[in-house]
């Protein structure tokens, strides 16, 4: 059995996703038995990011200027922007390089099942910035879920004033994917989307 301050650091682990008891035990386990080389270093990274980190102003991303990088950047296409569930979003975005515009983050997405409505999101700060920033068009990056859906109509019903080209990201088989593996929801997804050649 643990102390009770080991206890304590495996339950704040279990929070995190994709873990649980047992695995937040291994990974505490791990710490302890590395304590100079993972455990102290953790410590020192933690103490920085809870320091240093802000929330960028003007998109909503995670890093230690406000405004972040991305949206100080005169080499990116500032008429055009990502609009992203999350800042993990933002980040896979990024991790491509391809995309060279500017983001923003809602927050989340609409949900009536977990009470998430359009003034819990970060969307009335989206109009703004296509009223002052020269906006042309809005990319709409969210998940292909039915929550996900739902925000994307909401969106483009209330962007389409702002008279801009909406988009979507297209959605359909993925490179390499094999029509075997796929749900018939992605499936029905690609032949709706289909591209003439």
């Amino acid at each position: 059995m643990a102390g009770k301050d080991i206890e304590k650091l495996i339950k704040v682990v279990a929070k995190l996703p994709a873990l649980g008891q047992r695995s937040a035990r291994r990974i505490v386990l791990q710490l302890l038995k590395k304590r100079e080389s993972l455990l102290l270093p953790l410590i020192s990274a933690l103490r920085d990011v809870a320091d240093n980190v802000k929330t960028c102003e003007i998109c909503g991303n995670f890093d230690t200027e406000s405004p972040c990088p991305i949206c100080s950047s005169n080499a990116r296409d500032a008429s055009l922007i990502c609009v992203v569930q999350d800042v993990a979003d933002l980040w896979a975005m990024e991790r491509g390089g391809m995309f060279r515009g500017k983001y923003h983050v809602l927050g989340g997405i609409l949900s009536a099942l977990d009470g998430v409505s359009p003034e819990d999101l970060n969307i009335e700060k989206l109009f703004y910035r296509i009223e002052k920033e020269g906006i042309n068009e809005v990319i709409l990056a969210l998940p292909a879920t039915v929550d996900g859906q739902i925000t994307t109509n909401y969106l483009m019903q209330k962007l389409k004033p702002f008279n801009i080209k909406i988009s979507t990201l297209a959605q359909g088989i993925p490179i390499g994917g094999e029509l075997d593996y796929l749900d018939e929801g992605t499936i029905q997804l690609a032949l709706n989307s289909r591209k003439l050649l």
